[in-house]
């Protein structure tokens, strides 16, 4: 019997919201808001465990481009080196990582934007 396609995204999804769940608060909160910012953001990402965190990529075996992650009490969004990504301005520097402890509206809306230039 084969897995579809439809099973194995249903299957990758529910491992990401476990992931999130199995964090303690207040990260599996602002993973939670993290996630539907991203999916609403690119409503054609999808989402999968990549290297033990929730990433997400235009396909099963596309390049994840943002993710993020909860290690020893912090918690961190990212985008890899194949997102496209807009330097600083007046600077060289490519913004990559961020730290979070607590999210807002505001911070949602930049991780909004970063996520459509990700994968532009």
């Amino acid at each position: 019997m084969s897995t579809t396609k439809t099973d194995k995204s249903t299957k990758d999804l529910r491992a990401v919201l476990d992931k999130i769940a199995g964090w303690p608060e207040p990260y599996a909160k602002i993973g939670a808001r993290l996630h539907e910012t991203i999916l609403s953001a690119g409503p054609k990402l999808k989402p999968r465990i990549w290297y033990g965190m929730p990433g997400y990529a235009t396909g099963r075996s596309a390049p994840v481009l943002v993710f993020f992650r909860v290690d020893d009490g912090v918690m961190s969004l990212g985008l890899s080196e194949k997102a496209t990504v807009e330097r600083e301005p007046g600077s060289t520097l490519r913004p990559s990582a961020w730290f979070l402890d607590e999210i807002d509206d505001a911070t949602l809306a930049k991780i909004a934007d970063l996520v459509r230039t990700a994968f532009s």
